[in-house]
């Protein structure tokens, strides 16, 4: 009986220790003080067009009566869900680039790790749908104002972020169900997946598995739904006799398929792959580019090429005397 009383008493003792970590540091980039000023004020010109990009791109569709339809719905939606993105990540960054403190607290951290996978899966769905849209709109327009209805098009858009959402909680959940008793130091500007599971002193095979399986069967199911999307939309543009018509179906869905190839190309390289080609530096800048400066991006590549959206920021620019209509032309 001594024996066992001794052993509780050290695995409580043992316990005590692993629950310990109540902040996390955040490392960052570097610890330079001239260089950490010049990436503060570099991703902080980003943050700002970021926002003034997305948030910019959805009072178009909100204003203007010639954007309200199903295709930018769900591109006023994911440029909402962009300018999300970026802010869960982007201020804390900014603000640990020029402070000395950089800690997060626990459930600081958790809730910023809910939050940037539930946006990060919500977009890869909202691809996916919006491939569909297209699909639907070229594939048979005559009838798309009735397959693309309000009762389609909201459900999925209202179903990519409940699965985004059940996504994010599974992780983390299972992330910060573990014990962190080794460091709270995380090699990362926020709290992502692997640098956490990183430091844990719990076994994370599991959460490996988890990660590797769930992300992978999600890139899966929307990159084929993506595939399958513009495969019909090919059929449809072979059987287009009219170059013009060719012409703004390339223009639409050319757009598209930049923003796809660029976030699944990132995710992919990112989370799908052996543990052992890991390097959390390397993953650092990978998941930077992905969370700050792909949302950056998607406005530059989905309005330049739009006529429509083009048009309409004429027309607010104009109604706001911001410049000469003639101008503008020139």
């Amino acid at each position: 009986m001594p024996m066992l009383s001794s052993t509780m008493d050290s695995y409580r003792i043992r316990l005590k220790n692993t629950s310990e970590v109540t902040m996390f540091t955040l490392l960052g980039f570097t610890n330079d003080p001239e260089l950490q000023i010049y990436l503060f004020l570099l991703f902080l010109a980003i943050y700002i067009f970021t926002l003034v990009g997305n948030l910019g791109l959805v009072l178009l569709v909100v204003i203007d009566s010639r954007l309200h339809n199903p295709m930018y719905y769900f591109l006023s939606s994911l440029s909402s869900l962009d300018a999300c993105y970026s802010s869960v990540v982007t201020p804390k960054m900014l603000v640990n680039f020029l402070a000395e403190n950089k800690d997060i607290s626990f459930f600081g951290c958790a809730a910023q790790m809910l939050l940037f996978v539930t946006f990060g899966t919500t977009e890869s769905i909202l691809l996916a749908a919006m491939a569909y849209d297209r699909y639907v709109a070229i594939y048979n327009p005559l009838l798309y104002s009735v397959n693309m209805s309000p009762r389609v098009y909201v459900p999925l858009i209202t179903a990519s972020f409940v699965s985004g959402f059940l996504h994010a909680t599974l992780h983390t959940v299972a992330t910060f169900s573990l014990s962190f008793c080794a460091s709270n130091e995380i090699k990362h500007v926020f709290c992502d997946i692997p640098p956490l599971l990183a430091i844990s002193c719990s076994d994370t095979h599991i959460n490996q598995l988890l990660l590797f399986y769930f992300v992978g069967s999600i890139e899966l199911l929307t990159i084929l739904i993506v595939l399958i999307s513009y495969g019909f939309i090919l059929m449809a543009i072979l059987r287009m006799h009219s170059a013009e018509g060719r012409r703004k179906v390339f223009s639409t869905c050319g757009s598209h398929l930049t923003g796809v190839s660029i976030y699944h190309g990132t995710i992919l390289f990112m989370y799908v792959r052996p543990n052992s080609s890991n390097g959390l530096e390397h993953n650092m800048i990978v998941s930077v580019f992905y969370t700050i400066v792909i949302p950056m991006l998607n406005p530059i590549i989905y309005s330049l090429r739009n006529k429509d959206v083009k048009e309409a920021m004429k027309k607010l620019f104009e109604r706001l005397g911001l410049i000469n209509k003639i101008h503008f032309y020139h």
